[in-house]
């Protein structure tokens, strides 16, 4: 059963990862690193489409990654 869950926490990172650099930066080019980002955080712009997709999938994923984690910790 722990092999079964140290298989899963790796495939679980690996899919974390690749999701995170799928999605795009919230502050992009000079405007945004010397903003800070502060626009995105005050506008009232929402995710769409497939970004949507990208940010829920890493809540899904993140939660299962901290759950396996801890699964393990408790088995171990």
């Amino acid at each position: 059963m722990i092999t079964a869950l140290y298989v899963a926490l790796i495939v679980v990172a690996v899919m974390l990862i690749a999701i995170i650099l799928l999605q795009s930066g919230r502050s992009s080019g000079l405007a945004g690193a010397i903003s800070g980002g502060a626009e995105q955080m005050v506008g009232k712009q929402k995710a769409r489409g497939i970004e949507a997709f990208l940010i829920q999938f890493t809540v899904v994923l993140a939660v299962l990654f901290f759950v396996l984690t801890i699964l393990i910790a408790y088995f171990v």
